[in-house]
């Protein structure tokens, strides 16, 4: 009998207290590079708390908007979204390659990833970025609602299905808007919802309509003080169930 894989992602690098209670429960850190946050010594922090625990790195980054965390919705020419998510993944590179850390992923942050789910210009502009940085793999929200993976396919990466335990989903398979009841869950119904994300690539809507999550990766937010509690017992539960915890492979 086979069991499934699947990798235990976090959003890291964004200045939260909690990082090094959280690195040890993942198998891939997504690590902010001077966007919405981080700068060259959260960053040197971030790869170094990776690497002691073994845990592979990637870029995570965001529109240019340090005020608003990068959640607020902007608009720029596809040629500047390539220019300056590229910028941002340089400047990790830079830094990983002084510490001897490899990087292996792109995941967008924030507004810039829930914009590009929908929109295939801004997509497609992000995987140029990716790909002009030479990060094999790229992470992206998995399922029919999204065109992300498809435009990263499109341009030779290693597409990444990304599910997330902690976050509300609309019928569509987006996620339920931040700000709206139901969009982060509790704890217990997060472990829950990456456990069945893991072993059935399912869940179930905000109002209820059953969801494919068709997931490779699982998203945890590193941002919060439960953070810690949620990586370690979603961690617990996911290899409970039978699941092997794993980054991906090329």
């Amino acid at each position: 009998m086979t069991h499934p894989t699947i990798d235990l992602n976090a959003d890291l690098g964004e200045g939260s207290p909690h990082e090094a209670l959280v690195m040890p429960h993942v198998t891939s850190a997504n690590i902010a590079c001077g966007g919405h946050a981080g700068d060259k010594e959260t960053m040197r922090d971030s790869l170094r708390l990776a690497a002691n625990y073994g845990v592979v790195a990637g870029a995570h980054p965001g529109f240019p908007d340090r005020e608003g965390f990068g959640r607020r919705e902007m608009h720029f020419p596809p040629e500047e979204v390539t220019a300056f998510v590229r910028e941002q993944i340089e400047a990790l590179k830079a830094v990983a390659a002084r510490e001897g850390v490899r990087l292996a992923h792109v995941k967008p942050h924030g507004m810039l990833y829930n914009q590009a789910v929908k929109d295939r210009t801004l997509a497609r502009a992000i995987a140029q970025a990716a790909r002009d940085s030479g990060l094999p793999l790229y992470f992206g929200l998995a399922g029919e609602a999204s065109v992300m993976l498809r435009e990263a396919e499109a341009l030779g990466l290693g597409a990444v299905g990304e599910g997330f335990a902690d976050r509300g989903y609309s019928p569509d398979g987006a996620l339920w808007p931040r700000g709206q009841a139901g969009a982060l869950l509790p704890h217990d119904e997060a472990v829950a919802q990456g456990v069945r994300i893991a072993r059935e690539g399912v869940t179930v809507a905000v109002t209820g309509e059953r969801v494919a999550v068709p997931a490779r990766t699982l998203c945890l937010h590193g941002d919060g003080a439960e953070a810690a509690q949620l990586a370690r017992d979603l961690r617990a539960a996911l290899e409970g169930a039978g699941v092997r915890v794993a980054a991906p492979g090329p």
